[in-house]
């Protein structure tokens, strides 16, 4: 089960480079369900996506790059391209008081800079172990907007061709 939260943001971190980043290029064999392909770096997946916004299934299986190139061509729309730097959140905080076993998942920013032709969209992630975490979550100062009910900020809506 994914349960994340996505967000626009105010400004980029000062030290962005500090953080482990990594290039993502993903494109879509369908948006309903989600069928998507994803190159990270030199890793290669095949993913489902199940219905909703905050908490959907999830289920990734490893491709190797022939499949991923062969199936790549059968995609439809927009093959999206982005740079994920990995942001950990010290010191999540919360409007509730969360289980220890909610407490005790590290929360880290997956910040996503998209290149052409979104650019220069940018949004936030915050991926939760239940969905008691998300809602309670406070993002920190530098997240701005809460997206995560907006279609229009899911990589499957982006990948398909506007008119």
């Amino acid at each position: 089960m994914e349960i994340e939260r996505k967000y626009t943001i105010k400004e980029l971190p000062v030290n962005l480079d500090s953080y482990e980043s990594h290039h993502i290029e993903q494109a879509y064999l369908n948006t309903d369900p989600v069928i998507r392909i994803r190159k990270e770096d030199d890793e290669y997946y095949l993913t489902y996506k199940g219905k909703g916004l905050l908490a959907r299934e999830e289920y990734n299986l490893p491709l190797n790059a022939a499949s991923y190139y062969h199936l790549r061509k059968k995609a439809d729309g927009n093959i999206i391209s982005k740079t994920r730097y990995l942001i950990p959140l010290e010191k999540p905080e919360f409007s509730v008081t969360l289980s220890a076993e909610e407490l005790n998942v590290p929360l880290k920013v997956e910040l996503d800079i998209f290149d052409e032709p979104f650019r220069p969209l940018i949004i936030a992630e915050v991926e939760f172990p239940t969905e008691n975490a998300a809602n309670a979550f406070l993002p920190p100062s530098w997240l701005e907007k809460d997206v995560t009910f907006d279609y229009h900020y899911h990589n499957s809506y982006l990948s398909q061709p506007r008119k």
